[in-house]
């Protein structure tokens, strides 16, 4: 079983309509015109209505106009809190969800937190400030991660410490995945009695990351960020960039992971 997790990284990149996805797809067809070709002159056509297929879904997957819609449309909607929202509902502790590691950040001279993990650990250390509850964090290494690389959990509490930020009050940094975050963080927080968590993580990852804690008996309050958004003007929406792309990956991500799970 572990092999075949393993390989959920190259097979998610594969298997969604996204960078990956669409240029396998381009390969396929040239290999399928290669071997005809010879026999059927007229499937020249093939190739070129693939590569078509592919610019306009590389295009539209990058166009900040097409990652909001999929956003809206894909994913169940999950509203912002407030610490004040979080006190009310009897929260004991606030758990960030960990989102990948930098291995190698040579300014710090070690690992560091990614921007999108650390956007994640802000606003989790913003929540216990302002809340005065215990902080945790769950990551460890990923199915992609390479063997000898720091678990996330431990990269996060020094860069709370370089921050002047609450200590971690739970570390739970063996797990590979959302199910594994889940079940052995919640096996973490029964220990010190610890039921009802505010769950930290982007907005487009919280459906499923909800279901994997409830699953584990826990009962969850949402706290999401970083939301899919676009400041740009509604013209401007339509031309393709890179954070879009981003976007677009993660919500087809979810929205297949949702399906699965």
């Amino acid at each position: 079983m572990d092999t075949l997790l393993a390989l959920k990284p190259l097979l998610t990149a594969l298997v969604l309509p996204t960078a990956s996805g669409l240029l396998l797809m381009a390969l396929v067809l040239l290999w399928v015109w290669r071997r005809h070709a010879h026999k059927r002159p007229s499937s020249v056509h093939l190739p070129v209505a693939g590569g078509l297929l592919v610019c306009a879904g590389l295009w539209l997957l990058s166009c900040p106009a097409v990652a909001l819609w999929l956003s809206l449309h894909l994913l169940p909607q999950v509203k912002p809190t407030t610490p004040e929202a979080l006190l009310r509902h009897k929260v004991q502790a606030i758990v960030v969800l960990g989102g990948g590691v930098e291995q190698h950040a040579p300014e710090y001279e070690g690992p560091n937190l990614p921007p999108d993990s650390m956007a994640r650990l802000l606003y989790g250390m913003h929540l216990a400030q302002t809340t005065h509850l215990p902080l945790g964090y769950t990551g460890g290494v990923g199915w992609a991660g390479a063997p000898d690389q720091t678990p996330e959990a431990q990269v996060a509490a020094h860069v709370l410490a370089r921050l002047h930020g609450p200590a971690l009050r739970w570390q739970e940094s063996l797990s590979r995945d959302t199910r594994e975050n889940a079940q052995l963080t919640a096996a973490l927080l029964r220990q010190d009695g610890v039921q009802r968590i505010a769950l930290v993580t982007h907005a487009w990852h919280m459906p499923r990351s909800v279901r994997q804690f409830e699953a584990a008996g826990l009962d969850v309050t949402p706290a999401p960020m970083g939301y899919v958004h676009s400041d740009l003007q509604p013209l401007l929406q339509w031309l393709p960039n890179a954070f879009a792309l981003r976007d677009s990956s993660w919500i087809l991500r979810e929205w297949l992971g949702l399906r699965l799970t």
